[in-house]
């Protein structure tokens, strides 16, 4: 209806920071069955899933699969079974499409890695992956707190971090890659060495810079 028509311009930046986003606006005509708010309301969480499914990712998965492949596959899953989504706000609709990724990320798991190569290490249960998947949401939210900005109310977590995802895919790869392993995954200075193929100082150089490049390009409102 003509109530959405102003809110379509707005970029998504926008409907992270705003105190009363429009994002249940979107909501509730998707859930009608309106195509377009659907497609332009998943867009704005693109960046989002793709964080997320990168902090999945091990060396089995990556040299078989693309974290942005996952990410369209859940996003077409989304926008097919939209109907199945029950609730009314952001944080219930964030929460579901990390559900929706998590299928999607076990059953990639079940087709490209355990398929080729029956290993009980292959085994990842669901329950597994909720809770790493849960570990890096909450992660997420919480980058720039470690990093010296006021941390923002546990209630906003969330959706700062939806926030934090589009100002992380707009940073360098490199950038990108060493906040995700340091901050997302927890990994050490000399495990992200071993894996970037870098002494531990250059990485925690590296690093440095990352998240002083990110606290420049995201300025949180409180």
């Amino acid at each position: 209806g003509d109530r959405s028509q102003a809110d379509v311009h707005h970029q998504p930046m926008v409907f992270a920071r705003m105190s009363s986003p429009p994002v249940e606006t979107w909501i509730a005509e998707a859930r009608d069955g309106a195509a377009e708010p659907l497609g332009q309301l998943l867009q704005l969480y693109r960046n989002y899933l793709t964080v997320l499914a990168t902090t999945q990712f091990d060396a089995r998965l990556q040299r078989r699969l693309n974290p942005s492949d996952l990410v369209q596959e859940a996003m077409l899953s989304a926008h097919r079974d939209f109907r199945q989504f029950r609730g009314g706000t952001e944080r219930e609709l964030l929460g579901w499409l990390r559900q929706v990724l998590i299928n999607c990320l076990h059953h990639a798991i079940e087709t490209h890695v355990k398929a080729r190569k029956r290993d009980v290490r292959c085994e990842v249960s669901l329950e597994q992956l909720n809770n790493r998947m849960d570990q890096s949401a909450m992660r997420l939210g919480q980058v720039l707190a470690d990093a010296g900005s006021s941390p923002s109310a546990r209630s906003h977590q969330r959706e700062r971090s939806v926030a934090l995802a589009d100002q992380l895919a707009k940073l360098r790869p490199q950038y990108r890659d060493v906040i995700v392993l340091r901050n997302l995954q927890g990994l050490s200075f000399e495990e992200i060495a071993a894996r970037m193929d870098r002494k531990p100082g250059a990485v925690r150089m590296l690093w440095l810079r990352a998240i002083e490049k990110l606290k420049q390009v995201y300025e949180p409102t409180e």
